[in-house]
């Protein structure tokens, strides 16, 4: 195995022409935070798909073997696989196998980001079989981040705003005995608290659950969830904790969304990740993670 003085992601996303999320946010994030992105693009589509109708959506599932099969004959090898939007349910099971072949050493580290959808629903390109189909993969994470409505479609739970941190922890808990040792939930409803949302988190190596809350700004991004996703891995990667991990994303999307939030343009177009990006290399404080009793 070759000596890296950079460490290597492969990053197995979709790739959008026009929208920041997917590949267009991971890459420059992981690059900026210092690491080699190889990306493993599972779909390419015109737009993303928030907030954009009649997208041309180019399918790769048949060329994802031939794909992996050219990187094992170079012996490549990966210190994270970090999965996000998969372009059909048949992907399932070339990137489990994948996984399988990739993962030759213990630290590497096992992302997956089960794209599913939001505020309730079903993204339009999803379907049930893809919901039974994610089960099996988070099998193979180390660290899952589903948002709150991808946390109910895996466990198969009634969506409902009103949960209280026991329940959120139990959810929580749950995920984590289907596979993955650390679990990340975004976007989690901050009961009696209408001007706050929470991320939360389950450690399941030392048993210890976390939360940061940030002020909820009324103002939708596609792709923030990518992004966010993207600065665990990297904080991860440069060995920060779990904790501190999680105060660094939620600290970068928040910048993001108040550089957008003050711009006139189209939110569909995601946050103003250009401006921003200069924010990852900064001295970081470490302010809002508290353990979530």
């Amino acid at each position: 195995m070759e000596k890296r003085s950079v460490k290597r992601v492969a990053a197995v996303h979709d790739l959008s022409g026009f929208g920041r999320s997917s590949l267009a946010v991971v890459i420059p994030i992981l690059s900026t935070m210092g690491l080699q992105v190889c990306s493993v693009p599972t779909a390419v589509l015109s737009t993303h798909t928030g907030g954009f109708e009649g997208y041309s959506f180019v399918d790769l599932t048949d060329s994802l073997e031939e794909f992996f099969a050219h990187w094992k004959k170079l012996n490549l090898d990966f210190d994270c696989i970090y999965t996000g939007f998969l372009g059909s349910s048949r992907q399932i099971s070339i990137i489990s196998k994948f996984i399988d072949d990739f993962v030759s050493k213990k630290d590497t580290l096992v992302v997956i980001d089960p794209v599913l959808g939001d505020n309730g629903n079903l993204y339009s390109t999803m379907g049930q079989d893809m919901v039974e189909q994610m089960r099996t993969l988070i099998k193979k994470a180390d660290m899952i981040t589903p948002n709150f409505t991808e946390a109910a479609f895996l466990l198969d739970r009634p969506y409902h705003l009103d949960i209280g941190d026991q329940e959120i922890k139990k959810w929580l808990y749950d995920l984590s005995q289907m596979g993955p040792e650390k679990v990340i939930i975004t976007s989690a409803p901050a009961r009696g608290a209408s001007k706050t949302t929470n991320v939360v988190a389950y450690n399941r190596e030392d048993n210890r659950f976390w939360k940061v809350s940030c002020v909820y700004i009324p103002a939708h991004y596609p792709g923030t969830g990518d992004a966010f996703t993207s600065v665990i891995v990297g904080s991860l990667l440069q060995g920060d904790n779990l904790p501190i991990a999680l105060d660094r994303g939620v600290q970068f999307i928040t910048a993001a969304i108040r550089a957008s939030y003050g711009t006139t343009y189209p939110n569909r177009e995601g946050v103003l990740l250009e401006r921003v990006l200069g924010h990852l290399n900064m001295p970081f404080l470490v302010s809002s993670y508290e353990l979530l009793e």
